[in-house]
């Protein structure tokens, strides 16, 4: 009896020490997968962003034996070794896209060349949007729902947008209305995550829509916890200390409008059965509503641009659900002040930030970022959208996502808030 309680003593030991072992192992190496990833560190300045090594695609976490003798087989290989298809240039495929889709049908794709050899210098640029941020989130006299708490204190479910590329050590937040169809098309291209007819797809704009925002095609922080379980968290540290973080934002209130434009002033079924008929009943009066928006929009009824600030500003709006991620607060879907990103693009210098980061995260030669579209809402249409909205709702509004503006160096619009 003694010699079986020593033995299973000494299992229960051995299994402590390694699991002890993998945690330090994991935080050396910043991967839970079976090969590892070159450290992509954050980098001192923008322009020294590490090489990102490729590595295998992604894999379910098998039982904890085959773990183990992989994990520490001599065999293991730094990604780098690992040759890939997807290292071709990716030059195959359509030019453009089939669009089929009423909002890409509305809005055109822009096929105009641009010149990649932009003036901008864009490492300095970097260098700034980045001590703006860091200076805001450490500044208390700026205070927005929390500001203050830390990663650890993030649920779950509120790291839905944070797309995760385990072959090229790369993390994106999408921000809904800042060109994010597009890059998820590059990140399904970049982790193939999609394959058509068995082939992963080259190029990014083949992919359908309907593909792109499936939740399904992407690995997102918020799935982590179904395949790590209490391992999770700690892993979700050591890939954001590892990888490359970017995300794209946008002015905040031409983000609203334009949010509007595509989600109200087009017949999206989804949208008017969920917001615009609450909307039509609270704030235009309206009853016996039709069932569907193509009859709503052939009786012309339409949510106004007036109603939907009203909803915005509705303290009850978000008691009952918290806003749609097309016009949720970025630092809410992003959470700046708790991950240091190394790379903020603004819609604004799309073309010449999108080149300049796939260059930094040297996959430019697998892929061009797909050309953005034309007759995209510019800055200079807020007068007209906002001149019948009261100057209180304004302010109002302003207030709501003040924090953006601050935090993504947007210039507060005086000529809005003002007599």
């Amino acid at each position: 009896m003694t010699k079986a309680r020593l033995l299973r003593l000494s299992v229960v030991l051995v299994s402590v020490f390694m699991i002890l072992l993998i945690i330090v192992y994991w935080d050396n190496v910043g991967t839970a997968h079976f090969y590892l990833h070159t450290s992509v560190s954050r980098p001192q300045s923008p322009g020294a962003i590490p090489d990102i090594a490729a590595g295998e695609g992604w894999e379910a976490l098998p039982d904890v034996d085959e773990f183990l003798a992989k994990l520490l087989s001599s065999s293991l290989k730094q990604n780098s070794s690992v040759p890939r298809k997807s290292e071709q240039l990716l030059i195959q495929g359509s030019s453009k896209p089939g669009v089929s889709n009423l909002e890409e049908n509305v809005r055109g794709y822009d096929w105009s060349t641009h010149n990649d050899r932009n003036s901008l210098d864009q490492e300095k640029l970097q260098v700034e949007r980045q001590r703006t941020l860091r200076e805001f989130c450490a500044n208390s006299s700026l205070t927005f729902p929390n500001k203050e708490r830390s990663f650890d204190d993030i649920p779950n479910y509120e790291l839905n947008h944070l797309i995760v590329d385990d072959r090229h050590g790369i993390i994106y937040c999408y921000v809904p209305k800042v060109a994010c169809t597009n890059w998820k098309r590059v990140m399904i291209v970049l982790s193939e995550s999609l394959l058509d007819q068995g082939v992963p797809y080259r190029n990014p704009l083949d992919i359908p829509r309907e593909h792109v925002h499936n939740t399904s095609t992407h690995l997102t922080f918020n799935k982590f916890w179904r395949r790590y379980g209490k391992f999770s968290r700690h892993l979700m540290k050591i890939k954001l200390k590892k990888y490359t973080k970017f995300l794209f934002v946008r002015d905040p209130f031409v983000r609203l409008i334009s949010a509007f434009r595509s989600k109200f002033e087009l017949e999206n079924e989804e949208f008017y059965q969920r917001f615009a008929i609450p909307m039509l009943k609270l704030y235009s009066n309206h009853t016996n509503l039709p069932t569907s928006v193509r009859e709503a929009f052939k009786a012309g009824l339409k949510v106004s641009f007036s109603n939907f600030i009203q909803y915005l500003l509705d303290p009850r709006t978000e008691k009952m659900v918290p806003f749609n991620e097309h016009w949720r607060q970025i630092y809410r879907l992003c959470h700046p002040c708790q991950i240091d990103y190394d790379f903020i693009g603004k819609l604004e210098t799309l073309d010449e930030d999108a080149a300049y980061l796939l260059q930094l995260l040297k996959v430019d030669r697998l892929l061009r970022f797909p050309p953005s579209y034309r007759n995209r809402t510019a800055s200079s249409w807020e007068d007209d959208w906002f001149a019948k909205i009261p100057l209180t709702w304004r302010q109002q509004l302003y207030k709501l996502y003040e924090a953006d503006f601050v935090l993504f160096g947007y210039p507060k619009p005086e000529n809005l808030l003002k007599d």
